[in-house]
């Protein structure tokens, strides 16, 4: 018996809409590691991404906007990675495999991938509009991350539950603590104090080994 996806696979157009869009974040995302966000116009980003201004604002409403599909990207992976997991498994091992798979570094596009990330959350520090951006991604991740968790928990459990609230609202913590941290250093993609190796600690320490148990008496 085949196993039908959870969503309907993309349309031509809406595959171009996403391509064009995370063009633009990357083009932004240069340039506010360059030349920061008050040296950076949505008209410069429009030019680097090769599109019009009017398509720009097709898609973004600010210029910081713009960034929202790149900081997307690896919650998009890590959520996969960890939705990939068997049912039942242990949580906080399989948090902790996905997180680690997730922001390792196997060739130089993840290493750029991550740098770009860091000039990103260093430029945020002087501007409110760019860090509220990279709030609401990491809220949009938590909320996405909550029915993976419960349906690694099993037993009917809901998405709503506490425990799957609370262990998914670590999780993403833990991530994003550690890339803020790691942002604000010069240690290595790598090794100690690497983004891998301070989200594993992070989500050590906030989930102390718990996560939520499966259910019998039907969802919360």
């Amino acid at each position: 018996m085949s196993i039908q996806p959870s969503t309907p696979p993309l349309s031509l157009t809406e595959r171009r809409k996403l391509a064009t869009q995370l063009e633009i974040a990357h083009a932004a995302a240069e340039l506010f590691t360059a030349h920061g966000t008050d040296g950076t116009t949505a008209e410069a980003i429009a030019g680097r991404a090769g599109v019009a201004l009017r398509t720009f604002y097709r898609y973004f409403r600010t210029k910081q906007d713009a960034v929202g599909p790149l900081l997307a990207v690896g919650g998009d992976r890590w959520r996969a990675l960890l939705a990939a997991a068997e049912p039942g498994a242990a949580l906080p091992d399989a948090l902790r495999a996905a997180i680690s798979e997730a922001l390792a570094v196997p060739d130089d596009a993840a290493a750029d991938g991550l740098r770009q990330t860091r000039g990103l959350l260093r430029a945020a520090a002087d501007d409110p509009a760019l860090r509220a951006v990279w709030y609401r991604v990491n809220q949009e991740s938590e909320e996405k991350l909550r029915p993976v968790v419960a349906e690694l928990a099993g037993a009917g459990t809901s998405a709503q539950h506490l425990e799957v609230r609370l262990a998914a609202a670590a999780a993403t913590a833990a991530i994003r603590i550690a890339l803020e941290t790691w942002a604000q250093t010069d240690a290595a993609v790598t090794g100690p104090d690497s983004p891998a190796d301070l989200a594993t600690r992070c989500l050590r320490e906030l989930m102390g080994g718990t996560g939520p148990r499966p259910r019998t008496d039907g969802p919360a």
